[in-house]
């Protein structure tokens, strides 16, 4: 086994690792802790505020 298909494997490997967490990291299971991350550096009420404003124009 020659080096360069050691390097090679280890690429192929690394590529279906990348491709498999840009798809964990854009599912649609992954949008609503996304949404709740986003809005971390406000305080708390400013948060109550707009998950209210969101689901208000959720149900329109």
């Amino acid at each position: 086994m020659d080096i360069n298909v050691f390097r090679g494997i280890t690429t192929l490997i690394l590529l279906i690792i990348f491709i498999g967490f840009i798809f964990w990291a854009f599912s649609k299971n992954r949008k609503k802790s996304f949404s709740e991350a986003e809005l971390m550096p406000f305080d708390d009420e400013q948060i109550k505020q707009i998950k209210k404003q969101r689901e208000d124009s959720n149900h329109e």
